[in-house]
């Protein structure tokens, strides 16, 4: 995946995996990896830049939290971002189902899916069988 389609979606799946509850920068990343079958196998650090930027929009809220007697960010949803991540949720749904449907041609509209059947890929009539006579069983 380019990293101008990944940019456009970022943030949506950062909120997604703090759905589960609150999480570090190393640890929303592997959740991302793991999640994803690891497709999404981001570089450490890379999800910083959209926790600031979602943070800044109030949809997510940051604190220190000491685990091994190493202080770590601790990021997890707002109210807000709650909604923003169903929102998020619901549209990713509605956008991916209708490309889907343009990509995979099996939608209403298309020849495929059409009821007029028999059809070529220009519109005229499918071949039937050769010479148009069907054979017979004797």
């Amino acid at each position: 995946m380019s990293q101008d389609m990944m940019r456009g979606h970022l943030d949506g799946l950062v909120l997604a995996v703090l759905t589960g509850g609150p999480a570090h920068g190393y640890g929303l990343i592997e959740a991302l990896r793991d999640r994803s079958g690891g497709f999404f196998d981001l570089p450490e650090g890379s999800v910083y830049p959209a926790l600031h930027r979602l943070e800044r929009s109030g949809l997510v809220a940051s604190g220190w939290s000491e685990v091994g007697g190493r202080r770590r960010r601790v990021y997890s949803l707002t109210a807000s971002g709650r909604r923003a991540a169903e929102q998020r949720q619901f549209e990713w749904r509605s956008f991916s189902a209708a490309v889907e449907r343009v990509f995979g041609g099996g939608g209403a509209g298309s020849a495929a899916g059409s009821a007029g059947g028999g059809r070529t890929a220009d519109g005229g009539p499918a071949a039937g069988p050769v010479g148009g006579v069907a054979e017979v069983a004797s």
